[in-house]
């Protein structure tokens, strides 16, 4: 299943439930172990702001970097360095 589908914002959890092959349980279980996702399935504060971010600006956000000195990959869903 691609995940290029899922880059806007909003698909915090669609796009988790493709980069795990559509296991949609074990999305379930990781969001509620990182504080993303509530025991019910609607998301915390915390992922509630994770979700109005595109997949670009989490990938930045995860490694504390900035567009000036890093590129957005979006096949890899990481940043490297310029």
């Amino acid at each position: 299943m691609s995940t290029l589908q899922f880059m806007g914002r909003g698909e915090l959890v669609p796009r988790l439930i493709a980069q795990l092959g559509g296991n949609k349980e074990f999305a379930y279980a990781l969001l509620k172990k990182r504080g993303d996702m509530n025991a019910d399935g609607t998301l915390t504060a915390k992922g509630e702001k994770r979700n109005q971010m595109t997949a670009e600006e989490r990938a930045f956000d995860r490694a504390g970097e900035t567009p000036h000195t890093h590129t957005y990959n979006p096949e890899t869903n990481r940043v490297e360095k310029n």
